[in-house]
């Protein structure tokens, strides 16, 4: 089975102020560069497998673990970012006058954003997608470059937690959350482990 999976946000980018969601050319700035090669140098166990959202800033923080590892990088739709629907591009200073904002954000696990994903359909695609690999039968590690939104759902089902409580799990940018694989499931090894620049 898998012994650990390396769940990487992607690098800082200049649209952080905004709820960028699935947004089409959302690039990592001079800043996220830096953070991937820093967060490549230092991520162990090296990966035997990369693979990360669809999403343009994932795809390229991947590659800086991809160019460090000499691997190639697998896109999986399951990482890709919430789907926020109608609030797609807000900052989040328009989208603190909206009552339904505030409400999702005091109760993720029974709303949803308008015409968006609910956290709960998020949670289920991205444990799906880590109990395949858990059980595919090979002896690897895997680094999933993905969002803030994915890694915390999965953090939050590992940990037993509520989506209610998705600011309980902090995911800063280029940042490395680890499970590691144990007989009924996986286990939580690190959460937001930041690195150096």
């Amino acid at each position: 089975m898998v012994k650990r999976v390396h769940l990487v946000r992607h690098g800082h980018h200049g649209q952080l102020g905004r709820l960028c969601g699935r947004m089409s050319g959302v690039a990592l700035d001079d800043l996220g560069q830096a953070q991937m090669r820093a967060c490549a140098a230092v991520l162990a166990p090296a990966p035997d497998l990369i693979e990360s959202s669809p999403r343009l800033r994932t795809r390229q923080s991947a590659l800086f673990l991809a160019a460090h590892f000499r691997l190639p990088v697998r896109t999986v739709a399951a990482f890709d970012e919430l789907d926020v629907g109608d609030w797609t591009g807000s900052s989040f200073e328009q989208l603190d006058s909206d009552p339904r904002w505030r409400q999702w954000n005091a109760r993720r696990g029974s709303t949803r954003p308008p015409r968006g994903e609910s956290m709960a359909e998020l949670q289920r695609r991205v444990v799906q997608h880590l109990e395949t690999l858990r059980r595919d039968g090979s002896d690897s590690v895997v680094a999933i470059v993905s969002h803030a939104e994915p890694i915390r759902a999965a953090l939050l089902h590992y940990a037993g937690v509520s989506v209610d409580d998705f600011s309980a799990v902090p995911v800063e940018p280029a940042s490395i959350s680890t499970l590691a694989t144990s007989h009924d499931g996986f286990l939580i090894e690190q959460i937001n482990r930041q690195v150096p620049l």
